[in-house]
């Protein structure tokens, strides 16, 4: 008992950094996943890496003024990511040009603003922070922050639920029947960027899309359904958080890495295993041979 306490309870009875990163990590999982579940199901996965990337002029701003304060490069990453989805939306919607095609554009962009800005007055030190962030060094200011975007997030879903789901299926249909189905896509673009803003604070620019899309790839493999699909995300988003934070304690390794490398243990796990995975499949399909 002494040696499982010490293992899976003591670093998080301990030490405070370590229970904010707890409280913090599962806050983003519990936010970030079911955005993540729709993200995948409307084939805009990647959308969610560019605008991952798309935050950082914005942070980078706020650094240049400011430091490392995370009022000021919150502010300046939200504003940056609305900018960039706005955009990115508008010109796919009154150009010919797809929305991959004009996110990718804004992103590069963006990324490479970003990263002169950071360059200006920082160090290959505050890069990396700004890059790949530090779940352990959450303070109760980044705390607050992260749980007022998952409050957001979690109210949005619920008002916007079906007309989410129905976008996802069939988004001629919504507009044709509803006047929500413009709206309904920049509020959810939104979305978007306030949880990778709330993710930035912990995995930094590049991480914080890993635990939004991972889970959500994940719970595909387990279920068809959405709402069962977005609370399988969640479970997987907190078991990769705890998992993560303990290896990262044990191991002395970077703890944003160890989350987002034990979310995708899970991923390949579900390949392998899941009810839609690949031994499952085979084992259909042999049967039907055999009958």
């Amino acid at each position: 008992m002494d040696t499982l306490y010490g293992l899976f309870i003591a670093p998080f009875a301990d030490f405070g950094f370590m229970q904010r990163a707890l409280i913090g990590s599962l806050m983003l999982s519990l936010g970030a996943c079911p955005v993540g579940v729709f993200l995948m199901l409307r084939r805009m996965s990647l959308s969610g890496d560019a605008m991952a990337h798309a935050i950082l002029p914005g942070a980078a701003a706020g650094f240049l003024f400011y430091g490392l304060e995370i009022l000021p490069m919150t502010i300046g990453g939200l504003i940056a990511g609305i900018i960039v989805a706005l955009g990115a939306g508008a010109v796919s919607r009154f150009t010919i040009q797809r929305e991959d095609a004009s996110m990718a554009a804004f992103y590069l962009i963006s990324l490479a603003i970003g990263v002169l800005m950071v360059s200006i007055r920082g160090s290959s030190v505050d890069l990396m922070h700004v890059l790949f962030g530090t779940v352990l060094a959450l303070n109760n200011e980044a705390l607050t922050l992260i749980g007022g975007i998952v409050a957001v997030t979690l109210v949005s879903l619920a008002v916007f639920w079906r007309a989410l789901v129905a976008e996802c299926l069939d988004p001629l249909f919504l507009r044709s029947v509803s006047r929500l189905g413009s709206p309904v896509h920049f509020i959810f673009l939104g979305l978007v960027v306030l949880n990778l803003v709330g993710g930035f604070q912990a995995l930094g620019t590049l991480l914080s899309v890993g635990l939004m899309m991972l889970p959500a790839a994940a719970a595909r493999f387990w279920t068809v359904r959405v709402e069962p699909m977005c609370v399988l995300a969640v479970l997987i988003g907190f078991a990769s958080c705890i998992a993560g934070l303990l290896l990262s304690y044990h191991a002395s390794l970077p703890s944003g890495p160890a989350i987002i490398l034990s979310a995708g243990v899970v991923y390949f796990a579900s390949i392998l295993f899941g009810t839609r995975g690949i031994l499952r499949a085979r084992i259909i399909h042999h049967r039907h041979r055999t009958a």
